[in-house]
């Protein structure tokens, strides 16, 4: 009997000095996952992605050590919206976060906006919770733009909040930032460097356990300002017949690819590159306006219903999972990040979190995603193992963008294989393109492919009837004899900026 007791005594010791070993290797066993977020990155603006003047070392790195998308979309052709789908893995119909926030009407509309949310609701299972819940360290370091403070990113399951507030761009790159979510830096400190450094000192901090690093960059969104030594670099590069010509742009750009330079390094540094998934994508298409970039051979650019403005880049590096070097074309969207980046963790299929189409009853998933979410996993592509059965994409914006160069006003669109067809609702007239024959959409089928295009028209209409979408409304004091907006001449000495 009393041998029985010391050996019961021995084992339960045993368990209790090993369950820190035990908890230790469990949590060596997860992989950590680094979410990088460009804002207005076009599709041509990475080295690797064919730009012929801005340079992009580490980004063109980590697709030579993962996997490209060259046929990523962002799930708005504006920012909030892409970002709600980013955090919940759901459509922004879907959402109901269908402009940037607040939003912008034109003077004289023709079509009056629905009562749009301007929030993240804290109903929403944000992918940062699913993470946090099961155990890892969570950060969120640069642009929320998800609501004010009672919509932080604290409130969404992020123990770390840097930068991030409701605002759509920052005052100015350079330190003093007056930015009340990031402690000042030195004068003359860019922000875009200093996101790098907080990232970095939270893998530091993080190293010992799993972490979910989301780095929603600021750059390179407006104001377009550079670091002055990285301006002057790019002005000695200039040459005639470049594609890319803006000198400032260029300067961001780098600075842009600098910092997530110090993600890779420091991931090599604590050894942790093995088992730490990199993604990185932008929320939108390039700005065109003012000569800032150009996403050709896309057409136009942020805010507009055209690829310029949708299309995005995106790079995954899962170390011994996806082929170094690899290129994938296959059709993908913002929403499917969420149910990606959950599954390569080992974390499962998230649960359905809250839903408003139809009445407010929970949606019950789509035939190929994950429960209450319209994205798909990208897991099979990115293990190079399969293909993602066939679906259609879809974009809903009922609000208005006269204010950009090329500037879409409301409408709704489908990709469907190669076709994509676009619905602009102040007259509901359609354009059809064959993206496959023509990627800058110069050709306009509709007329020639009546069946097509009402075949996909129909299937938008059903689609928006599912998801619940908002339609904007006649403006009953719209006046014809005006247009719909007029430019105000640009503030002197200031230039007038877009979100």
């Amino acid at each position: 009997m009393r041998n029985r007791l010391l050996t019961f005594i021995v084992i339960g010791l045993a368990a209790l000095l090993n369950a820190p070993l035990a908890q230790a290797q469990s949590s060596a066993a997860k992989h950590n996952v680094v979410l990088i977020l460009a804002d207005d990155l076009g599709w041509t603006d990475l080295a690797c992605f064919g730009s012929d003047f801005y340079e992009t070392p580490n980004l063109d790195r980590l697709a030579r050590t993962g996997m490209k998308f060259t046929q990523n979309y962002s799930a708005c052709t504006v920012c909030s919206p892409t970002r709600s789908a980013l955090m919940t893995g759901k459509y922004p119909a879907r959402l109901h976060i269908t402009d940037w926030i607040p939003g912008r009407m034109p003077d004289n509309p023709k079509l009056l906006v629905p009562d749009w949310t301007k929030e993240l609701p804290l109903e929403e299972t944000c992918i940062a919770k699913v993470f946090q819940s099961a155990g890892y360290a969570t950060a969120s370091m640069g642009k929320w733009h998800l609501g004010d403070e009672p919509y932080f990113p604290e409130k969404h399951g992020f123990d770390v909040n840097v930068a991030g507030l409701n605002a759509g761009s920052p005052p100015t790159y350079f330190a003093p930032y007056g930015i009340k979510t990031l402690a000042e830096g030195k004068p003359g400190e860019y922000l875009t460097d200093r996101l790098g450094d907080e990232a970095a000192q939270f893998i530091e901090k993080s190293k010992d356990k799993p972490f979910f690093l989301y780095l929603p960059h600021f750059a390179v969104h407006t104001p377009i300002q550079g670091r002055a030594d990285l301006v002057e670099k790019y002005r000695h590069k200039l040459r005639p017949g470049l594609r890319h010509t803006n000198v400032t742009y260029a300067a961001m750009i780098e600075s842009l690819d600098a910092a997530v330079g110090r993600v890779l390094g420091k991931l090599d540094e604590l050894k942790l590159a093995d088992r730490t998934l990199v993604a990185f994508t932008s929320d939108n298409g390039g700005l065109i306006t003012r000569g800032t970039t150009t996403n050709a051979p896309l057409r136009l650019g942020k805010a507009s219903a055209y690829e310029g403005g949708v299309r995005v880049p995106a790079i995954v590096r899962w170390p011994g999972v996806t082929q170094p070097g690899s290129t994938n074309s296959t059709p993908v969207i913002t929403m499917d990040w969420f149910v990606t980046l959950v599954e390569a963790a080992g974390l499962g299929a998230p649960n359905s979190g809250s839903a408003r189409p139809q009445g407010g009853r929970e949606r019950a998933g789509s035939e190929t995603g994950a429960p209450g979410r319209d994205g798909v996993s990208l897991v099979p592509l990115l293990r190079g193992t399969g293909s993602l059965p066939a679906r259609d994409l879809f974009w809903h914006y009922p609000h208005h963008q006269h204010y950009q160069l090329g500037g879409a006003m409301c409408y709704g669109a489908i990709r469907s294989g190669d076709f994509k067809l676009i619905e602009f609702f102040n007259d509901m007239h359609v354009e059809l393109y064959n993206l496959r024959a023509d990627i800058g959409e110069q050709r306009d089928l509709a007329a020639t492919m009546p069946e097509k295009a009402a075949a996909l028209r129909t299937r938008l209409h059903a689609w928006r009837k599912e998801v619940g979408a908002q339609m904007p409304v006649p403006n009953p004091n719209h006046d014809p004899a005006r247009p719909e907006y007029t430019p105000p001449p640009p503030a002197k000495g200031k230039k007038k900026g877009a979100k």
